[in-house]
């Protein structure tokens, strides 16, 4: 199954859920009670099965992945000692487009995939232009210095509210580092990732 390109704020409406976690896919930040449509209608209540489901494509959606990619990251996570619905977000916080994100270079998920597609994203000083690349705590990431005042980059750091503590960040040199795997507390809150644990132990079954 192919990327989603289409419109975050029908898929943010649907679910209930802000995908650029900033809130702005609602009118006046707020979210509606209401399915997508003209008139409207009011959300039907699903089935646990159902909610499963809705919370895979909530995260796969946020984080901009294909299907295959949102299962050989979980697949990936299974296999790591520790909690497996933690080990899982941590390991799509560590993908290249996110990290490019978390500094403040790009103003959503989908800008930084553009900007490493592009090849002007260096990890250890070397080129790497694939979204999905896992970056490795103690990397160094940094824009290519003929971007550096590129009119989108400037203005995502202008209004950069994408840092976090686990990764560090240098406006002045456009460079960064993957400091830590971060902690669960430090990500989305809204996201229930024991649900989406659920839906893949129904699938194998």
């Amino acid at each position: 199954m192919s990327r989603y390109t289409g419109s975050t704020f029908k898929k943010a409406r649907r679910y209930g859920f802000s995908i650029l976690e900033n809130g702005k896919e609602f009118s006046k930040g707020k979210k509606r009670t209401t399915a997508p449509g003209q008139h409207g209608s009011k959300r039907v209540k699903l089935s646990g099965y159902g909610l499963q489901m809705q919370e895979k494509q909530k995260v796969k959606f946020m984080y901009g992945l294909t299907e295959r990619q949102f299962r050989n990251t979980y697949a990936r996570a299974k296999g790591m000692q520790g909690i497996t619905g933690t080990n899982f977000l941590q390991q799509l916080e560590s993908r290249l487009d996110n990290i490019v994100y978390r500094m403040g270079l790009a103003m959503t998920r989908q800008g930084a995939r553009q900007l490493v597609n592009h090849g002007h994203v260096l990890v250890n000083d070397k080129k790497v232009d694939i979204p999905s690349y896992n970056v490795k705590v103690g990397d160094k990431i940094k824009i290519k210095e003929n971007m550096a005042k590129n009119s989108k980059i400037v203005e995502a750091l202008t209004n950069n509210q994408a840092t976090v503590a686990f990764v560090k960040f240098d406006k002045t040199k456009l460079t960064g580092e993957y400091v830590r795997f971060p902690e669960r507390s430090e990500l989305n809150q809204e996201i229930n990732e024991a649900l989406i644990v659920e839906w893949y132990n129904r699938l194998i079954k």
